[in-house]
Protein backbone atom coordinates (compact mmCIF):
# COMPACT_ATOMS: atom_id res chain seq x y z
CA UNK A 1 0.00 0.00 0.00
CA UNK A 2 1.59 3.21 -1.14
CA UNK A 3 0.61 6.45 0.67
CA UNK A 4 1.12 9.74 -1.20
CA UNK A 5 1.89 13.21 0.27
CA UNK A 6 -0.96 15.64 -0.89
CA UNK A 7 0.74 17.68 -3.37
CA UNK A 8 1.43 21.11 -2.39
CA UNK A 9 1.61 21.09 1.19
CA UNK A 10 4.36 23.37 1.56
CA UNK A 11 2.59 25.70 -1.17
CA UNK A 12 -0.12 25.77 1.13
CA UNK A 13 1.63 26.43 4.80
CA UNK A 14 3.73 29.12 2.55
CA UNK A 15 0.16 31.12 1.69
CA UNK A 16 -0.85 30.50 4.71
CA UNK A 17 1.82 32.21 6.37
CA UNK A 18 2.06 34.86 3.51
CA UNK A 19 -2.10 35.49 4.16
CA UNK A 20 -1.13 36.12 7.85
CA UNK A 21 2.01 38.34 7.52
CA UNK A 22 -0.31 40.10 5.01
CA UNK A 23 -3.25 40.52 7.62
CA UNK A 24 -1.26 41.65 10.40
CA UNK A 25 0.83 44.11 7.47
CA UNK A 26 -2.13 45.38 6.96
CA UNK A 27 -3.56 45.87 10.31
CA UNK A 28 -0.16 47.97 11.52
CA UNK A 29 2.36 47.78 14.01
CA UNK A 30 -0.16 47.29 16.66
CA UNK A 31 -1.28 43.71 15.25
CA UNK A 32 2.36 42.32 15.23
CA UNK A 33 2.98 43.64 18.76
CA UNK A 34 -0.27 42.20 19.93
CA UNK A 35 0.44 38.62 18.13
CA UNK A 36 3.78 38.65 19.45
CA UNK A 37 2.59 39.02 22.91
CA UNK A 38 -0.04 36.54 22.45
CA UNK A 39 2.85 34.09 21.29
CA UNK A 40 4.00 34.67 24.53
CA UNK A 41 1.50 33.91 26.42
CA UNK A 42 -0.04 31.01 24.97
CA UNK A 43 3.73 29.29 23.64
CA UNK A 44 6.83 30.88 24.62
CA UNK A 45 8.27 30.12 21.32
CA UNK A 46 6.59 31.70 19.13
CA UNK A 47 6.01 34.92 20.93
CA UNK A 48 10.33 34.47 20.75
CA UNK A 49 9.92 33.69 16.45
CA UNK A 50 7.64 36.61 16.55
CA UNK A 51 9.84 38.95 18.03
CA UNK A 52 12.71 37.81 16.52
CA UNK A 53 11.19 38.15 12.46
CA UNK A 54 9.41 41.68 13.68
CA UNK A 55 13.25 42.80 14.35
CA UNK A 56 14.91 41.20 11.37
CA UNK A 57 11.79 42.39 8.88
CA UNK A 58 12.59 45.84 10.90
CA UNK A 59 9.01 45.77 11.55
CA UNK A 60 9.66 46.65 15.43
CA UNK A 61 11.74 50.14 15.14
CA UNK A 62 9.97 51.52 11.46
CA UNK A 63 8.02 54.49 11.92
CA UNK A 64 5.92 53.63 9.35
CA UNK A 65 3.97 50.32 8.17
CA UNK A 66 2.83 49.47 5.09
CA UNK A 67 -0.80 50.41 5.04
CA UNK A 68 -1.15 52.64 8.42
CA UNK A 69 -4.85 53.89 8.79
CA UNK A 70 -4.78 57.59 9.48
CA UNK A 71 -6.55 60.94 8.87
CA UNK A 72 -4.26 61.11 6.30
CA UNK A 73 -5.19 58.17 4.45
CA UNK A 74 -8.84 58.85 4.04
CA UNK A 75 -8.10 62.37 3.38
CA UNK A 76 -8.87 64.17 6.78
CA UNK A 77 -5.74 66.05 6.98
CA UNK A 78 -5.37 69.43 8.88
CA UNK A 79 -4.78 71.34 5.69
CA UNK A 80 -7.91 69.83 3.99
CA UNK A 81 -10.67 72.42 3.72
CA UNK A 82 -13.82 70.76 4.31
CA UNK A 83 -16.63 72.74 2.70
CA UNK A 84 -17.88 74.06 5.31
CA UNK A 85 -16.37 77.85 5.55
CA UNK A 86 -17.76 78.83 9.10
CA UNK A 87 -15.61 75.25 10.06
CA UNK A 88 -12.56 76.23 7.93
CA UNK A 89 -12.37 79.62 9.22
CA UNK A 90 -12.30 78.26 13.12
CA UNK A 91 -9.59 76.19 12.12
CA UNK A 92 -7.66 78.34 10.09
CA UNK A 93 -8.17 80.45 13.74
CA UNK A 94 -7.46 77.36 16.14
CA UNK A 95 -4.10 76.08 14.21
CA UNK A 96 -2.95 79.68 14.02
CA UNK A 97 -3.82 79.88 17.65
CA UNK A 98 -1.88 76.88 18.53
CA UNK A 99 1.28 77.80 16.35
CA UNK A 100 1.60 81.24 18.31
CA UNK A 101 1.09 79.51 21.57
CA UNK A 102 4.05 77.17 20.32
CA UNK A 103 6.10 79.45 19.43
CA UNK A 104 5.57 81.67 22.70
CA UNK A 105 5.87 78.50 24.96
CA UNK A 106 9.35 77.86 22.89
CA UNK A 107 9.94 81.36 23.83
CA UNK A 108 9.52 80.97 27.92
CA UNK A 109 11.07 77.44 27.76
CA UNK A 110 14.23 79.31 26.71
CA UNK A 111 14.12 82.38 28.51
CA UNK A 112 14.14 79.74 31.36
CA UNK A 113 16.88 77.89 30.24
CA UNK A 114 18.97 80.87 30.15
CA UNK A 115 17.68 82.08 33.77
CA UNK A 116 18.81 78.27 34.90
CA UNK A 117 22.25 78.57 32.85
CA UNK A 118 22.93 81.96 34.38
CA UNK A 119 22.02 81.52 38.13
CA UNK A 120 24.34 78.20 37.55
CA UNK A 121 26.86 80.32 36.39
CA UNK A 122 26.23 83.02 39.38
CA UNK A 123 26.56 80.19 42.26
CA UNK A 124 29.99 78.74 40.06
CA UNK A 125 31.61 82.07 40.44
CA UNK A 126 30.30 83.13 44.06
CA UNK A 127 31.66 79.71 45.25
CA UNK A 128 34.96 80.46 43.47
CA UNK A 129 35.19 83.68 44.68
CA UNK A 130 34.36 82.21 48.38
CA UNK A 131 36.99 79.87 48.08
CA UNK A 132 39.93 81.95 46.41
CA UNK A 133 38.65 84.59 49.47
CA UNK A 134 39.17 81.56 52.18
CA UNK A 135 42.15 80.18 50.59
CA UNK A 136 43.48 83.91 50.83
CA UNK A 137 42.70 84.28 54.67
CA UNK A 138 44.13 80.64 55.08
CA UNK A 139 47.55 81.99 53.41
CA UNK A 140 47.64 85.01 55.59
CA UNK A 141 46.83 83.03 58.74
CA UNK A 142 49.75 80.70 57.88
CA UNK A 143 52.27 83.12 57.65
CA UNK A 144 51.38 85.10 61.04
CA UNK A 145 51.95 81.50 62.63
CA UNK A 146 55.39 81.09 61.21
CA UNK A 147 58.40 82.61 63.60
CA UNK A 148 60.49 84.61 62.17
CA UNK A 149 63.46 83.63 61.31
CA UNK A 150 66.96 85.33 63.57
CA UNK A 151 69.42 86.88 60.60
Amino acid sequence: MTTFAPTGTSHRHESWLARSEAWLDNKGKGAWIAAMVLGFIFFWPVGLALLAYMIWSKRMFSNTCRNRTSWTRHGMSAATPTGNSAFDAYKADTLARLEREQHEFESFLERLRDAKDKAEFDDFMNERAHKAAKDHDDEMDDSMDEPKSRS
